[in-house]
């Protein structure tokens, strides 16, 4: 199946944009709600946050190396043909209504780490770099621009799915972490908003 590259450019500058909006939103939550789990072993939304971080330690810069190596080539067609692998990768991040629970590695795991409001700055600096990437994107080939994954050096997957696997990824927790807040508001009677 082959994607016009401007339209899945679009929709992920567009989902980008959606996950800052829902940051905005948590900017405005008092701290105790930021940290608060529904139990021992789920995160908080600062968790879900750190947890995406991580990832974005790694992803941003490889992007970036492989952007830059691109756009010395030129060239670019104007479709994406996804990889099988990455295809599978993308479609098992997408969020749904019934989402499968994943395990994560555990130095991506933040749960129980402690955490200040500055999780929701360097998560906002990522989207920005990653609006920016996009950008940086539309004269690359995606189907020839190879990156690595963070789980494995030796396997590459192309640009465009790559993209599409960080930002379904970031969609999914940022889902995750709206369940935490809707849980804290029917588990008490607390106002959740930052009052000046």
């Amino acid at each position: 199946m082959k994607i016009l590259k401007a339209t899945l450019i679009s929709a992920l500058k567009q989902q980008v944009q959606q996950c800052l909006a829902v940051i905005e939103q948590f900017r405005l939550l008092q701290p105790e709600i930021l940290q608060w789990r529904q139990h021992s072993g789920a995160w908080s939304i600062l968790e879900c946050l750190e947890h995406l971080n991580r990832y974005g330690d790694f992803y941003i810069p490889e992007l970036d190396r492989q952007i830059r190596a691109a756009a010395k080539k030129g060239g670019g067609g104007i479709y994406f043909k996804p990889g099988l692998l990455g295809d599978y990768f993308a479609k098992m991040m997408l969020p749904g209504e019934k989402m499968k629970k994943m395990s994560t590695f555990k130095s991506m795991n933040p749960l129980h780490t402690n955490l200040s409001t500055g999780v929701i700055t360097i998560f906002i600096q990522q989207q920005e770099q990653l609006l920016d990437l996009l950008d940086q994107a539309e004269g690359v080939d995606w189907n020839r621009t190879k990156t690595a994954i963070s789980i494995s050096k030796w396997i590459k997957l192309k640009l465009g799915d790559t993209f599409r696997v960080v930002i379904y990824h970031e969609t999914r927790h940022l889902q995750q972490a709206r369940a935490v807040l809707a849980s804290y508001r029917t588990q008490t009677s607390e106002p959740v908003y930052e009052t000046s």
